[in-house]
């Protein structure tokens, strides 16, 4: 039997259930089946609240109170999703299982150490690379229109614009997060995708909480529902999908939300 440290016991009762639920875990379809259903779980309150509308007890924190999505737009994006991920990520899914089949899932659970480092670490090597990305495709026309121009389809924000992406967005960006390069355990990467699906809804809500976490970080190093509904209305500005570093750094971050936009809807 494995010599499991005070760290490991903590978190081994979720690989012994883990461990029960085998033939799901081990299939390669199911991170895609974790973050849909995460996405689609966070997304549902605030697309009832938008239905909703003014009469929506958190109302009073709507960032652009004068542009409510109508219920043929979040169908849209839903639809959007829904195809996105039925033709492209699948396949995907199916030739990356070709070239590199799902490991068997560890015996031993990680410290809460190594999963908190592994899940920072993957989060913060993934904000860099997609602030990068981001940037050129707004630096430059071509990528912006035939790769990015649909994220930007709406100016005010809800929920499920979260995934309202081009095909081509949604697998390039794909490409940037990876854990299985920093060799991070497997309940790791599936914080990590419930922690970064909470994160990248809660950036589109289009509602500036005050208990999101943006608050609880410090030096305002996480940007939050604010700063990325500000990016939909300068695009100029806040690049970075979650943290702030790389647009202060850049110039490129902006913290006071502008005034009287005209929306696209």
């Amino acid at each position: 039997m494995p010599d499991f440290t005070a760290e490991k016991k903590c978190l081994q009762p979720a690989i012994i259930y883990c461990t029960s639920l085998n033939k799901l875990v081990s299939s390669p379809f199911f991170p895609v089946l974790l973050a849909f259903s995460c996405y689609f779980i966070f997304s549902v309150p605030f697309a009832l609240l938008n239905v909703v509308g003014e009469r929506a007890p958190i109302f009073e924190y709507k960032i652009q109170k004068q542009c409510c999505p109508t219920i043929g737009m979040m169908l849209r994006t839903l639809g959007t999703t829904v195809y996105n991920h039925l033709v492209f990520v699948l396949l995907a899914v199916l030739i990356s299982n070709v070239v590199m089949p799902v490991p068997p899932l560890p015996a031993v659970a990680p410290t809460v150490w190594e999963l908190i480092s592994g899940t920072l670490g993957v989060l913060l090597i993934f904000d860099t690379q997609y602030f990068f990305w981001h940037l050129v495709h707004h630096k430059n026309p071509h990528l912006y229109r035939w790769v990015h121009a649909i994220q930007h389809d709406y100016i005010s924000l809800f929920s499920w614009s979260t995934q309202h992406l081009s095909a081509l967005e949604l697998m390039t960006v794909g490409l940037w997060s990876n854990p299985i390069l920093l060799k991070c355990h497997p309940l790791a990467i599936w914080t990590l995708s419930v922690f970064c699906i909470w994160m990248s809804v809660e950036d589109h809500i289009g509602y500036n909480l005050p208990y999101s976490p943006g608050p609880l970080v410090p030096f305002g190093l996480l940007g939050g529902a604010m700063a990325h509904d500000i990016h939909h209305q300068k695009p100029s500005s806040n690049f970075a999908p979650f943290f702030s570093h790389w647009g202060r750094l850049f110039g490129t971050a902006v913290t006071v939300i502008p005034t009287k936009k005209t929306d696209r809807f």
